[in-house]
């Protein structure tokens, strides 16, 4: 008599075989963010979760001009480990008028990040800087970092050729975009290395493109951090850390997201779902309906349809192309008056252009 062999196992079912659904998910996978306020938004939940404190991290917001600012200090190793981001200082300006083409929004979001750069870098009056625009000029979302080393005041060859022509408040600045591993042969990192070796600068200032787990803060977002940054975090392409340790001066860094990680869209959207859908089930038989879709099986499903791209596909506004010229000229106008200091708030728009 023939007997039916068992069906084959799913891979989904196979994978949460004997575990905790939730716990395999959150060693495999959390929302890609390199925004700081949101590390802390996720290092709560888990907290929350696992009843246990926060260490090792504080955190202050305050309206400022309509615009939101949050600063938070990573203090000890405890508060590294659960934000997942080295010790320093996060500031981060949440503005959603900047994803209008609203000039007076961005005039006061310009001026508030040239006073927290300021606040944040503490530099002296003769200090020398280095500007560096991260990014790969030729892709849109990315072309951030560049696009605001167009637009900096850099002063470096006039204190070099012609000093009696630079008045006070004014420091020695250069500026480079590097460009990208892809089309230059050359790690980022080795590019600005060899820079800082010959200039000597004492703080290098590197802007890049950044993603969120939020859409509401793409293009809405400024974060400023005193950690340094790591190239290509954004996108998932990460290379050699720049920060104090590697270039042996300070690292400051300006971010602005721009893209999102398609898998955290589907993820969300799929929460949104059954939230509505358990809600519109009398009772608890919504529970057996809708729990097998939770964790590991829920991502699970998002890795399946992902698949095609290898589960590495960013989603970015197809206003794009206009947010990343207003949001270069934001940063460059609040750069060029925190740098110097006699630069009027009308003389950074002029510079800007």
């Amino acid at each position: 008599m023939n007997q039916k062999s068992a069906p084959p196992q799913r891979a989904s079912e196979a994978a949460v075989a004997g575990q905790d659904k939730e716990t395999l998910l959150s060693r495999v996978w959390s929302p890609r963010t390199d925004l700081a306020v949101e590390a802390h938004e996720l290092a709560h939940q888990r907290t929350a979760v696992d009843k246990t404190p926060l260490s090792g991290v504080t955190h202050q917001r305050q309206m400022v001009e309509g615009v939101e600012v949050t600063r938070i200090h990573v203090h000890n190793r405890d508060g590294a480990k659960a934000m997942g981001k080295p010790l320093g200082h996060y500031v981060t300006l949440f503005s959603p008028a900047m994803r209008r083409h609203d000039p007076e929004a961005h005039t006061d979001v310009a001026r508030l990040l040239a006073e927290e750069l300021q606040g944040l870098m503490k530099l002296p009056k003769n200090a020398r800087v280095l500007v560096v625009g991260l990014g790969n000029s030729h892709v849109t979302p990315d072309a951030l970092g560049p696009k605001v080393v167009e637009r900096i005041f850099v002063t470096r060859h006039l204190f070099e050729s012609m000093p009696q022509t630079v008045g006070d408040g004014y420091r020695v600045v250069s500026a480079v975009a590097p460009g990208v591993l892809g089309i230059t042969g050359i790690e980022t990192g080795e590019i600005i290395h060899g820079i800082v070796e010959h200039v000597h600068p004492d703080a290098v200032v590197a802007v890049d493109a950044l993603a969120s787990r939020s859409l509401s803060r793409v293009n809405a977002t400024v974060q400023l951090t005193d950690t340094g940054i790591q190239p290509g975090s954004g996108v998932g392409n990460k290379r050699k850390v720049l920060d104090a340790l590697t270039l042996g001066c300070k690292v400051f860094a300006i971010g602005v997201p721009t893209v999102v990680d398609a898998a955290t869209i589907a993820n969300d959207a799929m929460d949104l779902v059954l939230r509505q859908l358990a809600d519109a089930v009398p009772g608890n038989g919504a529970n057996a309906v809708f729990d097998p879709l939770s964790g590991q099986e829920k991502w699970l499903l998002i890795q399946e349809l992902l698949e095609p791209m290898e589960n590495n596909l960013m989603v970015t506004p197809k206003e794009v192309d206009q947010f990343i010229e207003d949001t270069a000229d934001t940063l460059a106008r609040g750069l060029n008056m925190a740098l110097h200091p006699s630069v009027t708030a009308e003389e950074a728009a002029a510079l800007s252009k």
